[in-house]
């Protein structure tokens, strides 16, 4: 068959298939745990997290996720890998209710990637020259059928425990085969520049609300202070403390909205000794002082919520 049409009849069963388990505007669980979906009738204000090492493809529609000062647009063309944990603003472009955005994000285990590589047979050599952990490829029929047979696995949840393991497997093999493979492949390979600084991201995440020990975290992955910076920079698009900062400030925004707290205690929960210094520094990411972010956040939000009873 023809690639193109592959490419047609795949993209069409996988719409079919986010719209039969996602039913409705807004991000669904899935009995795969490390899969979710994503309906949405209208465009949205960017929103953000941090994005664990997972692969975003694109049914219908577009989103863009924006690192720092760089931004990375997805569609059905392409799809989006994430290599290591990155405080991402991720943006729907494109979606209407006549054409919904519609999408998926499946998470992933480094180590599964190096078994994958192991049995790949290819030259163990990595390159030293250590690229972003974020990138964009084009999408193959290959991967897309791939993941029509993961998604089909939710129809018969009983076999999900025993073969949405292979199937993922086969996905990761084929985001390995394609264009950005090897860089793909670098955040697997113990020892790697770029394995080393996946670990100080995740030790970064797990203790963002303490002080940053920049010497210390350089030691534990047997790098010199500027080499680590260095490198830390290629991966991220940012130092190590302004990755902490936007770490601290992405977890102060969510508690503000989701559990009412005051500036000055979401402040001090996520690290912060001056709710001054935390305010200046929230207004300068999210363009406004954080109670009244939050308060038009809540009413773009619930403005949201009235368009989909509309």
């Amino acid at each position: 068959m023809d690639e193109s049409l592959r490419m047609e009849q795949a993209l069409r069963q996988l719409g079919l298939l986010i719209r039969r388990h996602a039913p409705s505007s807004g991000t669904h669980k899935t009995a795969l745990p490390s899969l979710t979906l994503m309906h949405a009738t209208r465009t949205s204000e960017p929103l953000e997290s941090v994005y664990k090492p997972s692969i975003c493809v694109v049914a219908q529609g577009a989103k863009t996720a924006a690192l720092a000062d760089e931004a990375y647009r997805y569609d059905p063309s392409t799809y989006l890998v994430t290599s290591v944990e990155l405080p991402i603003f991720g943006n729907i472009v494109e979606a209407s209710p006549e054409i919904p955005y519609l999408s998926l994000k499946l998470s992933f285990d480094a180590d599964v990637i190096l078994d994958i590589v192991k049995e790949m047979n290819r030259p163990d050599h990595v390159s030293p020259e250590i690229g972003r952990g974020i990138t964009v490829s084009r999408t193959s029929p290959e991967l897309l059928e791939a993941i029509v047979r993961l998604l089909r696995l939710l129809d018969a949840p009983e076999d999900v425990p025993v073969l949405s393991p292979l199937v993922v497997r086969e996905i990761l093999y084929r985001v390995l085969q394609g264009e950005q493979g090897a860089l793909f492949r670098q955040f697997a390979v113990k020892g790697s520049h770029a394995n080393s600084i996946a670990q100080a991201i995740r030790s970064i995440n797990r203790q963002y609300d303490r002080p940053l020990a920049i010497e210390e975290l350089a030691r534990s992955v047997n790098m010199s202070v500027s080499a680590f910076h260095k490198h830390f920079k290629r991966v991220t698009a940012m130092s190590p403390l302004q990755y902490q900062k936007t770490v601290r400030l992405q977890e102060a925004r969510r508690l503000l909205l989701t559990e009412s707290m005051q500036a000055s205690d979401a402040a001090f929960r996520v690290g912060y000794e001056s709710p001054s210094q935390f305010s200046r520094e929230y207004a300068r990411l999210y363009g406004r002082p954080p109670m009244l972010d939050v308060r038009e956040l809540r009413d773009s939000i619930a403005g949201s919520s009235l368009e989909g009873i509309r």
